[in-house]
């Protein structure tokens, strides 16, 4: 009897050659990288290195000059509404309607994706994400971690295939950052595939299966951290700023520079 050859599955997102550009300012330039199904995949960079306008083209919200994305094998500018159908996202600074609880917010976006949510099941979730005591409460009732939480909830409510989530954990303290940390890595458990921007190389570390570095347009570096600093631990910008062991941060900073970023 023949083997029957079952075709590989694509990538869950095959971003190649991607170019944006603003005007005659080239924000992106010739950036390719590819995540895999079930992988937590991080985009570092400085401010204004480029990560947000890459993550603009794979939403669709920003027409890129040159370049090919691919979102589980469809073209995100060819056929945008079945792209955007797979992706989930959580931008740094989520806000729902304030006056609006819990309960409301998750049946409205509930319905907006087309997911019927009984009052049962949105207290199943809750109670998943450790909010069920405050399902009554309004949106702007809540701490941020709390309502980045719920954000997060309302991102993977229709099941995406790949998430986007831009710095997810700024600005929330120690246990809410790491409670997040546990919720992204069970979404990974649960099938999702995640691309994550940070500017804590802690978070990249601990979260994520393969990081990208970023700047200026152009995409430095990837791999594994462990990768990483093993790849430039005798780099002598990384030697220049390390203090010990050279960290992912170290690699970091040796390879986009020490100068303060807008």
């Amino acid at each position: 009897m023949s083997e029957v050859n079952v075709p590989a599955q694509p990538p869950v997102l095959d971003v190649s050659a991607l170019r944006v550009a603003y005007g005659e300012r080239t924000v992106v330039d010739g950036v390719s990288f590819q995540i895999h199904r079930g992988e937590i995949f991080g985009l570092l960079g400085p401010n204004g290195a480029g990560k947000t306008s890459t993550l603009s083209a794979i939403e669709g919200l920003v027409k890129p000059k040159s370049g090919q994305l691919l979102v589980d094998g469809i073209d995100v500018q060819q056929e945008p509404l079945d792209a955007k159908a797979r992706l989930g996202v959580q931008l740094q600074s989520s806000s729902f309607q304030a006056e609006l609880t819990i309960q409301q917010i998750a049946r409205l976006y509930g319905g907006l994706y087309g997911v019927k949510l009984s009052r049962e099941q949105i207290g199943t979730s809750m109670r998943a994400i450790g909010l069920e005591q405050e399902l009554g409460k309004r949106f702007k009732q809540l701490s941020g971690g709390q309502q980045q939480r719920l954000a997060l909830f309302i991102a993977t409510i229709h099941n995406p295939l790949l998430l986007l989530l831009d710095e997810p954990t700024a600005g929330l303290d120690p246990q809410s950052r790491r409670g997040l940390w546990r919720r992204i890595e069970e979404l990974r458990g649960e099938g999702n595939s995640i691309l994550l921007t940070t500017h804590s190389m802690e978070e990249a570390q601990a979260v994520c299966d393969r990081v990208a570095i970023i700047d200026h347009g152009v995409l430095l570096t990837v791999g594994e951290p462990s990768e990483l600093i093993d790849k430039h631990r005798e780099d002598p910008r990384v030697l220049s700023v390390a203090h010990g062991a050279p960290t992912l941060e170290d690699v970091f900073i040796g390879l986009t520079g020490s100068e303060i970023r807008d």
